[in-house]
């Protein structure tokens, strides 16, 4: 591999060293570049927002091919470190978590979400068949010689089964299992509680956490152990939800206040002007 993926790939991981790592979520070139603009260290992707950019419902709906090429775009668009979210892997089989592993790295991405959902309702993967998919894309990574950082994603708490202890004892001894399968750390979309986070911190993975309206601040979550902190499609969906605001203003009452919340045309174009 290239030295520069090394050098982002090796900038990467380290930035989770202490952390937080803060990750805005970017589902196209703009957004990404916008958020580099912004300040971000790096960027994670989020399937949802490129989905919904695509016209697709989220749940691997977008289909490989066209992920693999929303995601070449964006890498290509900016200069710093990008996690790629590769859903469930577009595929149940290990091998199908190495292939798509092994392409993202020839794009030259520092990081990958994968995650036990098989899609939308249905139950979670049993931990060793989730296993055996991380270690498919650890052992692709070891191939290329590219340690990128896999962040193991676990839907336990999405889901909701159980009593919040049981979510907790499931939760960590999934980080158990996907630890030894080669993961760097467990993503918990849903479990916000801080007290729950510093629990799960305990365990062996570090912890990656999804932030919404109305979730704990930055400081809080990392003084709780969240060692990652993400926004999943929540920039996306605010961002649509300002586009669907100005629409509906314009096409009801006929003014134009939603349109206050902009960047200039001069300040976008620069932007893209590099």
């Amino acid at each position: 591999m290239h030295r520069i993926q090394h050098e982002a790939v090796d900038a990467f991981r380290s930035l989770h060293e202490p952390g937080p790592l803060v990750l805005p979520n970017a589902w196209d070139p703009a957004s990404a570049v916008l958020i580099e603009a912004a300040g971000a260290s790096a960027i994670a992707t989020t399937s949802a927002g490129i989905a919904w950019a695509n016209g697709r419902p989220d749940g691997e709906q977008i289909g490989r091919e066209r992920m693999l090429e929303a995601l070449a775009e964006i890498v290509a668009s900016v200069a710093i470190p990008v996690s790629a979210d590769i859903e469930s892997g577009y595929g149940p089989t290990p091998e199908a978590a190495a292939s798509i592993v092994s392409a993202l790295i020839e794009m030259g991405v520092a990081g990958i979400n994968i995650e036990d959902s098989p899609g939308i309702e249905a139950p979670l993967r049993e931990p060793s068949i989730q296993a055996a998919r991380i270690a498919a894309a650890r052992s692709a990574a070891d191939g290329a010689q590219v340690p990128i950082w896999i962040n193991a994603r676990t839907d336990v708490f999405l889901i909701g089964a159980g009593t919040p202890r049981e979510q907790l004892l499931e939760a960590m001894r999934r980080a158990d299992v996907y630890a030894q399968a080669g993961a760097d750390s467990l993503f918990v979309p849903g479990a916000v509680d801080l007290k729950m986070i510093a629990a799960l911190a305990d365990g062996s993975l570090p912890i990656n956490v999804m932030v919404d309206h109305g979730a704990p601040d930055v400081a809080s979550l990392a003084a709780a152990g969240a060692r990652r902190i993400s926004a999943g499609a929540s920039i996306a969906q605010a961002a649509y939800g300002i586009a669907a605001q100005a629409a509906a203003e314009m096409l009801t009452a006929g003014t134009y206040e939603s349109f206050r919340s902009t960047l200039s045309h001069t300040v976008l174009n620069g932007m893209f002007n590099r």
